[in-house]
């Protein structure tokens, strides 16, 4: 693998760091800005608001300027949301560093997913992202730990400005190993949100918030759950997400490196077995082994579908997969906001701490549900059998399918997101 996917995944933990370090830092937050806990969890609201909105956003402004130096861009732009952060003298600056610095994440995602993808060759490109990914999982195994733990004995500004650090030496790795990988000529802003009519791009979308939806819908309440049902003490919450991020990591390469062998059939294996994961936790919740052992797999069979998924998206926008690719992290919030509210919802209702989990299993049904559908879609009649995946032509342009102009430019908007046609004409 390329050094610069070392850099990629050095920004990744940075940002997966600041995401998640403030859930443990909140009671902190709140009482030294004097706010109430409900109002210091809007911290955690407006990140991910923020990354729904700016993964676009951002990806879009940074459309006529070369991948890398918009990559470095965004890492300025989140040094400069967790200084803001650190230094905040209310809590509405405060609110706004978060904001700033969320800004960043779903198009650093996105955009470097793209990167990752052209550093390798075809056949690796799940590996790839994978690699990228790596970053944020670590971050849930050392990152935030360990900066609960600097900000509980130094003072959560302290963690802040470390987290700015971290985003000092993603720029810098940035900055010398990736290279300069401009925009292919002739790519538009129009050919970018072509890509969202296929079908296939959607449906890998939905994919992304149903599935990963069904991940925060238990891990949202995984500390009531596990001190009032399964007998665990306070303490022993912080080992359980450490479970749980190890649980990502190991997920996040398996997935990576068998989506590069057959894709679809490594998305049914992790949202099959996510779903009975999910819905075993809701009656084991009380059975401390089981619960060990299904924090693990919640963390590795949700993000074994992450690879694949971005993979998908960047396979069926090809030729203008750079918005689309941000996009598809902006689902990922997307669904732990959808997830974390209906949790909520079945726990007001009374029926119990346990009840996200089944939420969650029902929502990891539904995603693979959905990737049968997408399946299919490319196996019917007249569409041919061949995956942008299962078929190297698919992944690398259109040349294959028809004759096409020189400039991508000028084809028509459906020569890049019609793609399971150009399968069917590129075989007998």
């Amino acid at each position: 693998m390329p050094l610069a996917l070392l850099a990629l995944a050095m920004g990744a933990f940075g940002i997966g760091t600041t995401e998640f370090v403030i859930m443990g830092l909140l009671p902190q937050v709140g009482a030294d800005l004097g706010v109430s806990l409900p109002t210091a969890g809007l911290l955690v609201t407006g990140y991910a608001l923020g990354v729904m909105i700016g993964a676009p956003i951002m990806t879009v402004l940074g459309t006529r300027i070369s991948r890398k130096n918009m990559l470095m861009l965004l890492m300025g732009l989140f040094i400069l949301g967790n200084l803001v952060s650190a230094a905040a003298p209310g809590f509405a600056v405060m609110l706004i560093g978060r904001v700033v610095a969320s800004l960043a994440h779903g198009a650093f995602f996105g955009i470097g997913s793209v990167v990752a993808a052209e550093l390798v060759a075809p056949e690796k490109k799940a590996g790839a992202i994978s690699m990228m990914f790596t970053g944020l999982t670590v971050a849930n195994v050392v990152g935030v730990p360990l900066g609960t733990f600097v900000g509980q004995s130094a003072g959560w500004r302290v963690t802040f400005v470390i987290v700015a650090a971290l985003g000092v030496l993603g720029l810098a790795g940035v900055a010398k190993l990736v290279p300069d990988m401009p925009k292919p000529e002739g790519v538009r802003l129009r050919h970018e949100v072509a890509a969202f009519k296929n079908v296939q791009v959607v449906l890998a979308m939905a994919m992304t918030v149903l599935g990963f939806g069904g991940v925060f819908a238990a891990i949202t309440y995984i500390a009531p759950m596990m001190t009032d049902v399964g007998g665990f003490a306070e303490s022993s919450v912080t080992w359980l997400m450490v479970v749980f991020g190890l649980g990502m990591v190991a997920g996040n390469l398996i997935g990576g490196r068998f989506a590069d062998r057959k894709l679809m059939p490594m998305l049914y294996t992790a949202l099959g077995g996510l779903a009975l994961a999910l819905l075993l936790f809701t009656f084991l919740a009380s059975v401390k082994v089981a619960v060990v052992a299904a924090v693990f797999l919640i963390g590795a069979l949700g993000f074994a579908t992450v690879p694949p998924l971005q993979k998908r998206v960047l396979d069926y926008a090809h030729g203008a997969p750079t918005l689309a690719s941000a996009a598809n992290i902006g689902a990922f919030n997307l669904g732990n906001a959808l997830s974390a509210w209906l949790g909520g919802v079945v726990i007001s209702a009374g029926f119990g701490y346990t009840a996200p989990n089944a939420v969650g299993a029902v929502l990891a049904a539904a995603a693979l549900v959905l990737a049968v559908v997408s399946h299919r879609l490319e196996l019917r009649p007249g569409r041919g059998t061949a995956t942008p995946t299962d078929r190297e032509p698919l992944a690398h342009g259109l040349e294959t399918a028809a004759p096409a102009p020189a400039d991508p430019a000028s084809a028509p908007a459906a020569d890049f997101v019609d793609l399971p046609t150009a399968a069917s004409t590129a075989r007998p």
